[in-house]
């Protein structure tokens, strides 16, 4: 082999830990992990346009073009093992070193002090980790979304030169950014005042308001306070300095719609909410026929104001036309509409609006993306059984991303199917990483992927998560009793007793976080307190299946075993009418210390495919069950 010319590259050297050791022990499942492993890094080489120069024993020596690639193809690969480990035993973990130098090609292989440095840089990492020469630093500093910590010089074996190392604080983890916006660059778009003559136009309003959201939402270097919050201050006297305060934003958005047949005049300006300084102002006459070239136009005018760059992807996204069916278009701002009162009836008119819409223009993607969502709450909402619902939200979540890959909102809802339906870790995870990939706005996103994680034991990313949703969507009452649900699985009672009560202070009347009070509180064995709240639970929800049977639960745990009877014979009663999950009887059960019986329903709800199993590893009420065998298969049919 000749020995050709001398070139500069980012190197990248990784090896499996505990290998050798393993193959002494069982060499037919070292070799299974190692072709398993190898499944999984070659692709993330290609898509990270490295080159795989050989592969050595149990690791790979790679060359990139440049460092940013070569550490976003290292964290994706820890991230991707790291998902990988949740749903498989026994672990696959690798480390990776990579260093920026001189190599020589010498035939099909390459020589050189970049090649051994990075050798000697990755036995420096720990399981799971990715360490980088101060080279490979130097470049990717400020470019990739990770923290960094020196290990000052350490000595390498065989290399004079003295090198700072520096390692990835955030290995291991799957790798999420979170919104990239500075404060200056923080927006809430208030509701559009409906000032038609026809009061029936104020569901053209509000989806207005939600489309312009949505477009600034895929400008990734603007934070966009989502939709949950600012529909709060609906007809608000509150002055835009205190709006801006409550939800973080230093820029707010306020206009008007005006419809008359086929014309509408929107007129919109953006606010300095701290100055009371106008930044942006349009008004805007037009046909109807021109209402996406709107949306688009405010979303642009609002960046170029803020000196937000739009990628080039982000701008074809906002330019992008989601129907050309204009009457499909406002059905399907009526179904979001409807949807969005998470009532039976609202949720079953939505799907026929959605449905009518796509009968009218099969390739709406956001419409397949809209019934996808009503479906998934129909059966969160346990409105109908989940064997009923998830498998076409499922469906129509597919067909979505089969007409644009790139639907963050779609991909959200399949990341949600395939979590609490599927109990499929690591491809919920996939689509939840993707989500919000492509939308770091979507609090959604955010929200379902910490309940993924939370699910699978992984509380302090759980925790990180509905904190980026909840910066997100401030006024959350959901988001906000979301802390205590992370809080309370991780065993921080205390702290999760003080979240739920900071969610009340919002609203005394919100139904969840009353139910979820009482669990801390039942941990604690502080049972008059967690009775008060599920008794107040009851009276709000009016009697509702989850409330009584939570109270249940509770009662039977304090030993007031009478009327928790009472209550499990009421709902037993209630399921030869209507759909009773049978994860809930199965929990009064446990209350009543009635073990076998106990699993039984929770088997019964396994069969059922209760979106509630997903936190049957982490559920704190369930700690008198890990012993039992039964109960121990039960999580094992689920995945965990």
């Amino acid at each position: 082999m000749s020995v050709g010319s001398r070139r500069l590259a980012a190197i990248m050297f990784t090896d499996m830990v505990g290998f050798s050791a393993l193959a002494e022990r069982d060499e037919a499942l070292a070799l299974r992990l190692l072709e398993e492993h190898r499944a999984i890094l070659r692709p993330l080489f290609e898509q990270h346009s490295g080159r795989e120069i050989k592969s050595m024993a149990d690791g790979f020596l790679v060359e990139f073009a440049s460092a940013v690639e070569a550490v976003r193809c290292a964290q994706r690969i820890q991230g991707d093992l790291a998902a990988r480990n949740l749903a498989t035993a026994p672990p696959i973990a690798i480390r990776i070193g990579i260093h920026v130098g001189d190599i020589i090609a010498h035939g099909d292989d390459v020589l050189g002090d970049g090649v051994n440095v990075a050798a000697r840089i990755e036995k420096l990492a720990d399981s799971g980790g990715i360490c980088l020469s101060e080279d490979a630093y130097r470049q990717v500093r400020g470019k990739v979304e990770a923290e960094f910590e020196s290990l000052g010089r350490p000595p390498l074996k065989n290399i004079e030169a003295s090198i700072e190392v520096f390692r990835l604080s955030t290995t291991g983890k799957p790798h999420v950014p979170g919104p990239r916006a500075d404060a200056r660059r923080s927006v809430a778009v208030l509701p559009f005042a409906n000032l038609s003559p026809d009061p029936e136009n104020e569901y053209f309003s509000d989806g207005l308001t939600e489309d312009i959201l949505t477009q600034l939402s895929r400008i990734s270097e603007l934070k966009v306070i989502s939709r949950t919050s600012v529909m709060q201050y609906k007809g608000t006297t509150k002055n835009l300095r205190t709006i801006g305060h409550e939800l973080g934003a230093s820029t707010v958005l306020e206009g008007s719609v005006r419809r008359a047949g086929n014309q509408i005049r929107i007129s919109a300006q953006l606010i300095d909410a701290a100055a009371d300084e106008h930044l942006w102002a349009q008004t805007y006459d037009r046909s109807l026929d021109d209402i996406f070239a709107v949306q688009s136009d405010v979303a642009e005018q609002i960046a170029q104001a803020l000196k937000a760059r739009i990628a080039p992807e982000e701008e074809e996204r906002l330019r992008r036309k989601p129907t050309a069916n204009l009457v499909a278009y406002q059905l399907f701002l009526r179904a979001r509409y409807l949807a969005g009162r998470r009532t039976l009836e609202g949720l079953q008119k939505a799907i026929e609006c959605y449905e009518e819409a796509l009968a009218l223009d099969p390739q709406f993607a956001a419409a397949h993306a809209g019934v996808a969502d009503a479906y998934v709450f129909l059966s969160l909402l346990e409105f109908v059984p989940p064997r009923e619902a998830f498998p076409r939200a499922k469906a129509a979540a597919e067909r979505a991303l089969a007409i644009d890959p790139a639907l963050a909102e779609a991909h959200a809802s399949l990341g949600l199917v395939r979590f609490q339906f599927d109990w499929d870790w690591v491809g919920s995870e996939t689509e939840l990483r993707r989500a919000i990939d492509l939308n770091s706005n979507y609090a959604p996103g955010h929200h379902f992927y910490a309940d993924l994680l939370k699910a699978t034991g992984r509380f302090d990313e759980a925790l990180e998560q509905i904190r980026i949703a909840q910066s997100l969507d401030p006024l959350s009452l959901v988001l906000n009793s979301g802390v205590g649900h992370v809080l309370y699985l991780s065993r921080r009672y205390d702290e999760a007793i003080a979240a739920y009560r900071h969610t009340l202070e919002l609203d005394p009347n919100f139904l969840q976080a009353r139910l979820w009070f009482g669990r801390p509180y039942l941990q604690k064995g502080m049972f008059a307190e967690a009775i008060a709240e599920l008794r107040e639970a009851v009276a709000l929800s009016g009697g509702s299946t989850i409330s009584l049977a939570v109270l249940g639960h509770v009662l039977a745990s304090a030993g007031q075993r009478d009327e928790a009877l009472g209550l499990l014979e009421q709902l037993r009663e209630r399921a030869k009418e209507q759909y009773v999950p049978s994860y809930w009887i199965g929990l009064i059960y446990v209350g009543l210390g009635e073990k076998d019986q106990a699993v039984d329903w929770l088997e019964r709800a396994r069969e059922e495919r209760s979106a509630w199993l997903a936190w049957v590893n982490v559920e704190p009420r369930f700690d008198s069950l890990r012993g039992e065998p039964r109960f121990q298969e039960l999580a094992r049919k689920i995945g965990f």
